[in-house]
């Protein structure tokens, strides 16, 4: 069958050929395969653009169009009541803002085997799950003479995260300072180095060791395992995308993170501007509308074609646009005059905003191009 693939390298891109690789039933005659080539040879052909189509405005028709039926829901949620997510406009205004502030940061978490198969998939989540001092103590006691607080400890759900008494009083020690701690069977006594301190003071340092960080991923706020198909997946309230990847029960290579500010930074701009794509596509299809992914892969190229990520605001995108009419268009138009009056920029009024607004021919379609041509009675004099 590699013979007639070959046949169709130069005809398909490479992307195109390993899918129908993928999809196409074993034993298939070599027939049928060269049909099913020539009518993804077909349809490829019709999908191309055509030489000065204004892909941008069509783009942003395409999604604008359906996007105002979309519905404002804020949140949903995901499987059960506790854990809710951003959907909606509210997240399409996340992503192509590019908002470093997200209201539900999350992850999908998928897992190897056994785990994924559902195997002590509780423990997989338990590790995940971001864990203070307060959620492996049975209680606090505060001695109010001696200026003593003491933490008794639940040595069941340390056993179940791998921790031991002493593994905690060393963590109290490293990341609170002016305290002395020691180990009593199970209970740790936390005393205040040197003088007497109110009971004011003591209380606050009961609240601050309750929160101290002891085990999981630092951001994890909550877990969720469900399945999905054949297997199971953690969906996470909060996100650690690098913390996550080096558990090894995790798998890296599909496991995602809604905040694409943090794929970015840990996977680079091509997982970036895959994640933009992702996003969006996922909340308009949620909401039962057809927007041919094409158009949100150019919003995404847009965001991250400079090498790094930038959102769709006068301060991201428009604020690097070369024309100044085109800047103006968008926000702030006395700014951006006064700015290039002063420093005498030039607009080349090579785009379509800056000669819409001109009252110009835009350069696009057959105004795209300017026609050349050679002085033939010139050339037969010579």
């Amino acid at each position: 069958m590699e013979e007639v693939f070959d046949e169709y390298i130069d005809l398909l891109p490479l992307s195109i050929i390993e899918d129908i690789k993928v999809h196409v039933p074993k034993g298939i005659v070599k027939t049928k395969l060269k049909k099913v080539l020539d009518l993804a040879v077909e349809e490829y052909n019709t999908m191309q653009v055509e030489p000065g189509e204004c892909v941008g405005i069509i783009s942003a028709e395409s999604i604008g169009e359906p996007g105002t039926q979309m519905t404002l829901n804020t949140f949903h949620f995901a499987g059960v009541s506790e854990m809710n997510v951003t959907t909606g406009l509210p997240r399409i205004i996340e992503v192509l803002d590019g908002s470093q502030s997200l209201r539900t940061p999350m992850m999908e978490i998928y897992l190897q085997a056994p785990y994924k198969n559902g195997t002590e998939i509780k423990k997989a989540a338990q590790l995940i799950n971001e864990t203070t001092l307060q959620d492996i103590a049975n209680e606090f006691l505060i001695n109010i003479p001696d200026s003593i607080i003491e933490v008794r400890l639940d040595n069941e759900k340390m056993n179940t995260l791998s921790l031991s008494a002493e593994k905690v009083q060393k963590l109290l020690d490293a990341n609170m300072k002016g305290i002395n701690v020691k180990l009593k069977e199970t209970s740790l006594l936390i005393k205040p180095k040197g003088k007497e301190i109110s009971v004011n003071e003591l209380y606050k340092l009961k609240e601050k060791a309750k929160s101290l960080y002891v085990a999981g991923v630092k951001g994890i706020t909550q877990v969720l395992p469900v399945k999905r198909g054949d297997e199971f997946v953690i969906i996470t309230a909060g996100t650690n995308l690098k913390s996550v990847f080096e558990l090894e029960f995790v798998d890296a290579t599909r496991t995602m993170s809604n905040d694409i500010f943090e794929v970015y930074d840990v996977l680079g701009i091509e997982a970036a501007r895959e994640a933009v794509v992702r996003e969006v596509f996922k909340i308009i299809t949620e909401q039962g509308l057809n927007v041919d992914v094409r158009h949100l892969m150019l919003v995404a190229d847009t965001m991250c074609v400079t090498g790094s990520l930038k959102g769709i605001t006068r301060y991201g995108i428009v604020s690097q646009k070369s024309s100044v009419l085109a800047k103006a268009s968008f926000e702030t138009p006395i700014k951006h005059i006064i700015n290039a009056s002063l420093v005498g920029e030039k607009d080349e009024l090579s785009s379509v905003v800056e000669n819409v607004m001109i009252n110009q021919p835009v350069p696009i379609g057959t105004g795209l191009l300017t026609l050349v041509t050679k002085d033939v009675k010139r050339i037969l004099h010579k």
